[in-house]
């Protein structure tokens, strides 16, 4: 679905370029709208990874604990 906006405050706050919540007037969530690009890098910009050696990244041991493991360990902590 698409919508056109005409309201230029609300073109103003969309294009502010932050995440930004959409909410009924009750405050129900109704969506998230994320800015296009938003994310992604500026022109130029590179990883100095190459996509073979994120590859290989992905492939190896995974390290690190579960956040429930975490949260649990810090609540025994008081």
């Amino acid at each position: 679905m698409s919508v056109t906006v005409t309201d230029p405050a609300l073109i103003s706050q969309l294009s502010a370029g932050d995440r930004l919540e959409l909410k009924d007037p009750s405050g129900r969530v109704l969506g998230v709208f994320i800015p296009d690009g938003l994310g992604v890098p500026p022109p130029g910009v590179e990883s100095p990874f190459t996509e073979a050696e994120m590859a290989e990244r992905r492939k190896g041991p995974k390290t690190g604990r579960p956040l429930k493991d975490i949260l649990r360990d810090l609540g025994a902590q008081g």
